[in-house]
């Protein structure tokens, strides 16, 4: 999952090797977010910003899916520590977690290497 930890366990994928703890852990994630639906979910809560929100009331009618399923895709992604989300009176409120996305960029980015050297010029 993605936590507190995963920066100190996760170092950019092309600096080391991932053990298979940490495999399995990002498989999850990524798993949750291959699906086309959650990938929106993530994309439409995410664009409100670090520490915004958007109630469940919000998010379904963009989809042709059912309340109930749409619930579930959220349930899924706080499940692998992308989401959070709390209660007000009938209505679910969503946030992205926060730090989460940077983490995740942070692993999939590679270094930037000097365009010279990649052409192997000395």
């Amino acid at each position: 999952m993605i936590g507190q930890d995963f920066a100190a366990c996760c170092a950019p994928l092309s600096t080391a090797p991932l053990d298979e703890a940490q495999a399995a852990d990002l498989a999850k994630i990524f798993k949750a977010l291959g699906y086309p639906v959650r990938l929106r979910l993530m994309s439409m809560i995410a664009s409100r910003g670090e520490g915004g929100e958007v109630c469940v009331c919000e998010l379904t009618p963009a989809f042709d899916l059912s309340q109930p399923t749409v619930s579930h895709h959220l349930k899924l992604l706080r499940q692998v520590g992308l989401l959070d989300c709390g209660r007000r009176g009938t209505w679910v409120y969503y946030w992205v977690l926060p730090g989460v996305l940077d983490r995740l960029a942070a692993f999939l980015t590679a270094p930037r290497e000097p365009s010279a050297a990649r052409a192997g010029v000395a």
